[in-house]
């Protein structure tokens, strides 16, 4: 799987501008899955984490496949920011974020006594260098779009300068989506074993397996246990085995399946995050058989979204909208919830002189639970409209490279939930580099520019639910419903982390009893 896409999946959404236009520190700002007692220092948790040894990779700005490697990834190095529980966006190598008056000069602080595993001290030169790497990658510009290479700068030894082509009160929620910082001029042979700064440090790695130590001088306070074993399986099938045969101590999104069967055990905790992760299908817009808005509209008015969420997520998730970042503090519940009107469907596709006769692909992999059951059951739907379509499984490498961005009509999954700013940016606007339905519409580019560009609470939100009602209308999303995150967990377990994508995998607060 691209890299993007894996750690956009596991990191948070965005923010609101209130929040972000204060200073923000925090790093430890994730609270617990449960009490427990008082934490204790100690102990080895064994995570296992899903993952294909043909798409190990252990560059923290490469192509990352792996669920697995990207959590040992997350535990060995910082992000400048991450999800906080308080506000969407809190420190973590940054202590502080603030703008200038016209919201496109950004500058980040570098917390005190943040250093290397080796104990070098982490420097804004460091920051610049690591950023730079960054953005310099294949898709470094939907990573952090609308900042130049050189518009990364460093100021004095503490002080990293960000400046956005735009105003953006949103661009600290970029920088905790992938900017793992390493030290300056780290050679490339040499990044695999190149020291972090994170609560964890890498002990040894083999063939997707992990053995991490702490970090007893990380700057961002207290960590709990001695060690994480980090476990690759190649199915949720297999996870979910060991867990249930005590094999590891945590199973990481395991999925409804997997849910279903740990609720009976009272040996098993099943940790639930509702509205965690999006699972749209997507129809391309630019060309195909969805090019015509009708269409689209016609087929977001097919699908059966209660019966999609029942028998797909076995009723572990909820109903969505068409509208990408269901979790953000302004989704516009205001818009009327889109249902099942199948004359109506008819009668668009009709107008549109849609083929009936042509059977229509939908790709989809089988990279999380659920995934190619929803393309299934949508394709049995849509024959009750008339619309022939079959369903074609796909590896995921050769999802990503094929049809990923490219294709008319394929299942997606994304993590990043709690911000529709964040989908609009990355997804939706006109030159957005993970366009995924090639969509292309002024108004909604012109609503986005607005949306971020303004700093006033009130008319951010009117400006924002206009953004939503375009996106509603006439996008190539059909986010049909939401599945609920699920870990499963041993009772001696505690402090895994409410917070959903990134703030997930911050293991940091994680404590066990004996």
């Amino acid at each position: 799987m691209n890299f993007n896409r894996r750690q956009v999946l596991w990191a948070g959404g965005g923010i609101g501008a209130a929040a972000l236009l204060a200073a923000c520190g925090g790093g430890n700002d994730a609270a617990s899955s449960d009490a427990g007692g008082k934490p204790r220092k100690g102990g080895t948790l064994r995570i296992g984490a899903l993952g294909r040894s043909s798409a190990i990779t252990r560059d923290p700005h490469g192509n990352q496949g792996n669920e697995s490697d990207y959590l040992v990834i997350a535990l060995v190095y910082d992000t400048l920011t991450a999800p906080g529980l308080k506000d969407n966006t809190v420190g973590r190598l940054a202590t502080s974020f603030k703008p200038s008056k016209d919201l496109k000069t950004w500058r980040f602080k570098i917390a005190k006594g943040a250093a290397f595993h080796d104990g070098t001290p982490v420097t804004a030169d460091d920051v610049v260098w690591s950023l730079r790497r960054l953005r310099n990658t294949p898709a470094g510009a939907a990573r952090l779009p609308g900042i130049k290479a050189d518009h990364i700068t460093a100021e004095g030894k503490d002080t990293v300068v960000l400046v956005s082509d735009v105003a953006n009160a949103e661009l600290p929620m970029l920088t905790r989506l992938s900017t793992f910082i390493m030290k300056k001029d780290t050679p490339e042979k040499e990044i695999a074993k190149a020291p972090g700064t994170g609560p964890f440090k890498l002990d040894w790695y083999r063939g997707g397996n992990a053995r991490l130590l702490r970090n007893e001088h990380w700057h961002g306070g207290q960590v709990y246990l001695d060690a994480i074993e980090v476990t690759m399986f190649e199915s949720p099938q297999a996870m979910a085995n060991a867990m249930m045969s005590g094999q590891i101590d945590v199973a990481s999104n395991a999925g409804a399946v997997a849910a279903r069967t740990a609720e009976a055990r009272e040996d098993i905790k099943v940790i639930r995050r509702p509205n965690d992760m999006a699972m749209p299908i997507v129809m391309r817009t630019s060309s195909g058989p969805f090019a015509d808005p009708k269409v689209r509209a016609a087929m977001k008015l097919v699908v059966d979204r209660k019966a999609m969420v029942k028998q797909v997520l076995s009723g572990y998730g909820t109903v969505a909208n068409d509208i990408m970042g269901t979790a953000d503090p302004d989704y516009a519940k205001s818009i009327p919830q889109r249902q099942r009107d199948l004359a109506k469907a008819k009668k668009l596709l009709q107008e549109a002189k849609f083929d009936f006769s042509k059977t229509y692909e939908l790709v989809t992999t089988e990279d999380i639970s659920g995934l190619a059951e929803s393309a299934t059951l949508f394709s049995s739907q849509a024959r009750e409209a008339g619309i022939k379509i079959k369903v074609v499984k796909q590896e995921s490498g050769t999802f990503y490279q094929k049809t990923w961005l490219k294709g008319d009509f394929y299942t997606n999954y994304w993590g990043t939930n709690d911000s529709v700013v964040f989908f609009a940016s990355k997804t939706m606007t006109t030159k957005a580099g993970q366009n995924e339905a090639d969509w292309s519409d002024k108004a909604f580019d012109a609503a986005y520019h607005k949306v971020i560009a303004t700093a006033d609470p009130k008319a951010r939100t009117g400006a924002l639910r206009d953004l939503q009602q375009i996106e509603h209308d006439t996008s190539g999303y059909l986010l049909w419903g939401m599945a609920d995150g699920i870990d499963l967990a041993a009772p001696k377990v505690h402090g895994l982390p409410k917070l959903p994508g990134y703030g997930r995998v911050q293991l940091e607060n994680v404590w066990l009893t004996p």
